[in-house]
């Protein structure tokens, strides 16, 4: 197994509040998603994080369907980011809440814990 994850999904309440905040603190455009056909009768709706196939990384989406609520998960999925302190100054003004604020992690950088508008929590991840 090289990177174990390929992709994720963030279950989210209202799907444009949730848009908006995570348009706002990372500074990108969210894109509708037709979702997969699974032939089961359940509303679903999703927006895609921009991606780029033939990078390092995974993408995902933000995910509103019935019978899946936001926040109280027990995954928490970290963005990559230039410098985590920047994407961490914007969560409180989109609705959200910095858990800890930038810390170091040794060798392997700095993250910030947050929560979204939607009770999640995510992590910011920066070398720097």
């Amino acid at each position: 197994m090289q990177n174990p994850i390929g992709w994720f999904e963030i279950y989210v309440d209202d799907l444009q509040r949730a848009k908006a905040f995570y348009e706002s603190v990372f500074a990108v455009s969210l894109e509708s998603l037709t979702p997969p056909d699974t032939g089961e009768d359940v509303p679903l709706k999703m927006l895609a994080f921009p991606s780029d196939m033939d990078a390092y990384g995974a993408s995902g989406a933000l995910v509103q369907v019935e019978g899946m609520q936001a926040g109280g998960n027990s995954t928490l999925v970290y963005f990559s980011c230039e410098d985590c302190a920047v994407e961490g100054s914007r969560v409180a003004e989109a609705g959200g809440r910095v858990e800890r604020e930038k810390m170091a992690i040794g060798e392997y950088g700095f993250i910030v814990l947050a929560f979204d508008s939607e009770g999640n929590m995510i992590g910011l991840h920066s070398h720097r």
